[in-house]
């Protein structure tokens, strides 16, 4: 798999609750912040760590959302990471709409596998959509 086809991939799968097709991107021992740092997804703001870690976040988070879309923007690739700029609109549980501007990093092992996914958003700034 290409490292520029990682973000499509990946989304395409949330988007259309792929939790199967979503987890096979990741390689065992991924980590995966979504956002980096301690948010009310993540007290300790150490990431989700392993394949277990990471099915109990889709399975507590992405898969609780009503509807997920995307827009990427831009990508930047440099080595085995590849940075793409990009939108979310989600209904969220109960039928709010939010609309979410971030930055996810992408580390590509040398399996082809992601070794790790960081998503920069700030969850305040999360907008009605």
């Amino acid at each position: 798999m290409q490292l520029k086809e990682i973000p499509d991939i990946s989304l395409s799968a949330v988007k259309r609750k792929d939790r199967a097709g979503w987890l096979a991107l990741f390689a065992n021992d991924a980590v995966l912040e979504d956002p980096v740092g301690v948010s009310h997804l993540d007290a300790t703001g150490k990431g989700h760590h392993g394949i277990a870690a990471i099915a109990k976040f889709y399975d507590d988070v992405i898969e609780k959302n009503e509807t997920f879309d995307y827009e990427i923007h831009r990508r930047f690739a440099g080595a085995n990471e590849l940075a793409v700029f990009c939108t979310f609109k989600i209904t969220l549980p109960g039928g709010m709409r939010i609309s979410i501007d971030l930055v996810i990093v992408y580390k590509q092992n040398a399996e082809g596998k992601l070794e790790s996914l960081r998503a920069f958003w700030e969850p305040d700034q999360a907008v009605p959509a």
